[in-house]
């Protein structure tokens, strides 16, 4: 029974139900991020360089392929460097890493603003103070 009470403390300890929970807020975020990125932001890409697909983006290096031919079918004819989702992963995590700065600088901000205000006085002190202000006057 060792084990499993040892066990039982591990995962019933806060740090551990704090991770879990934020790898599932973490994996929904990435959700997020996913869509922003491929449903606004590559859109937009694709517009400028004239291309519907993004993803689908690449250079044969090797052999003919004819016009419109899916990035599918060009790995099966040769060699491909397929470029657009190499780039569609960076901006993705660029958009991220930005997106975590700006929460964790966020929190830094309310910390350090937390730490500026000064502690309430207990009865004592306010007594001691009194009595200090009391004893100058004399």
């Amino acid at each position: 029974m060792g084990f499993v009470k040892e066990f039982k403390e591990f995962a019933l300890k806060g740090n551990v139900i704090d991770l879990a929970v934020g790898v599932i807020i973490g994996g929904a975020f990435g959700k997020i991020v996913d869509s922003v990125i491929n449903d606004l932001v590559m859109p937009i890409v694709a517009r400028i360089i004239n291309s519907p697909d993004f993803s689908n983006a690449y250079i044969l290096l090797k052999g003919e392929v004819p016009a419109g031919t899916s990035l599918a079918e060009a790995k099966k004819i040769g060699p491909v460097f397929a470029y657009g989702n190499f780039i569609t992963i960076i901006i993705n995590f660029l958009l991220l890493a930005m997106i975590i700065f700006m929460m964790v600088k966020a929190i830094n901000r309310m910390k350090r603003k937390e730490e500026v205000a000064p502690p309430a006085a207990t009865p004592t002190e306010t007594l001691l103070a009194e009595i200090r202000d009391e004893l100058k006057k004399k």
